[in-house]
């Protein structure tokens, strides 16, 4: 399958959302159990860290809207939460931060 030039860009940040989420020790090699998997709350945030969201519920969705070439959502806004989950942890978030609000606009703007 041939990827368009905006679907190439967000598949190369989710590329480096994952290296960020390794380089800061945010990688997680257990996955959750399955009810926390199963929240209907955004970004599941009565079962899952910000981190085990990316991990296992935003990439894996993500990467297979791609694959399929099925549509992205319309609007993208994980970035902020980022900022106020895991940027306040006393970590150097800041390559996170930009690796989310890229693929933010890359996202919203596939549209």
């Amino acid at each position: 399958m041939q990827f368009d030039d905006a679907r190439s860009a967000i598949a190369e940040g989710l590329i480096d959302l994952e290296a960020a989420l390794r380089q800061l020790d945010l990688w997680s090699a257990d996955d959750p159990p399955p009810e926390a998997l199963a929240s209907d709350q955004p970004f599941a945030m009565d079962t899952l860290e910000l981190e085990q969201w990316l991990q296992f519920i935003f990439l894996p969705t993500v990467y297979d809207l791609l694959r399929t070439g099925a549509a992205l959502p319309e609007r993208c806004a994980v970035a902020p939460m980022a900022e106020e989950t895991i940027g306040k942890r006393a970590l150097p978030t800041a390559e996170l931060v930009s690796t989310l609000e890229q693929l933010d606009r890359l996202i919203t703007d596939a549209n």
